[in-house]
């Protein structure tokens, strides 16, 4: 609390003590400062095998993310905002028979989603709630879609910009996802893990070079008490397993406040 001046009348003593009184009672800390202890002493990371031959291939192959425009759909006035997400879903779905053909894994979906009314909706259709935010940094908003695959347990997670007057997808994930996140320039995806209690969380980052979406981050986390279980995820484990890209980006963990249109 600050100093208060001496005062020499009586009555003005006892206002000025009062109101010390009654300040003190609202005021905690006078905010000075306080030692946090020990300071652990820092220690550099050791180098082990100096002299290890390098390795003569890349490691194990993540998905360093690529970009491919969707052909059959246009974009007009390149205001990704004017496409239809079930146009560039069935888009998708006619492009890959092998997937979502009548043997495909995911051939339900394609029956499913012709149930989907214009820009989404209906009753059985698999189309999530899009949304719209910039990822890439240029100003314009991007387009991420998720769609639920049938029979399995898993969602389609894609992402859509716009590269002279094109659709262009520079993401896409199969997971069995559990959330997905918008923060930043990055996409954060949540997926179940084999052990209660904790799950798996991969981050995808815009790559201005690649101009894609890439793998940034996967990470293990816990997430409350649990306990080892037997029982097997009905679906792909995580994207730890699953195949996922490498670059250098900048993450950040928040929910995504994108709004849909």
């Amino acid at each position: 609390m600050p100093a208060r001046r001496p005062v020499r009348r009586t009555a003005v003593a006892a206002a000025a003590v009062a109101l010390l009184a009654v300040s003190a009672a609202g005021c905690g800390d006078s905010g000075g400062l306080r030692g946090a202890g020990a300071t652990p002493t820092a220690i550099s990371p050791a180098k082990l095998w100096p002299d290890l031959r390098p390795a003569s291939s890349p490691a194990w192959p993540y998905d360093e993310g690529s970009a491919e425009t969707v052909k059959g759909i246009t974009v007009p006035g390149d205001d990704v905002h004017e496409v239809d997400p079930v146009a560039v879903v069935q888009a998708e779905i006619g492009s890959d028979p092998a997937d979502y053909g009548s043997a495909g894994a995911y051939h339900d979906t394609a029956t499913r989603m012709r149930k989907c009314r214009a820009r989404g909706g209906g009753a059985g259709c698999p189309l999530l709630k899009p949304y719209y935010r910039d990822l890439t940094g240029d100003g314009r908003d991007e387009l991420t879609v998720g769609f639920r695959l049938y029979p399995t347990n898993q969602t389609a997670l894609r992402v859509y910009t716009v590269e002279k007057h094109r659709l262009v997808r520079v993401l896409d994930d199969d997971d069995a996802i559990i959330g997905v996140e918008l923060a930043g320039r990055t996409v954060i995806v949540r997926s179940p893990a084999g052990i209660s209690g904790y799950e798996y969380r991969t981050t995808w980052a815009w790559d201005p070079e690649r101009k894609a979406m890439v793998f940034f981050r996967d990470e293990f986390l816990r997430i409350g008490r649990g306990h080892h279980t037997r029982r097997p995820i009905p679906a792909a484990t995580s994207s730890a397993s699953a195949s996922a890209s490498s670059a250098s980006a900048s993450s950040a963990s928040a929910s995504a406040s994108a709004g849909a249109r």
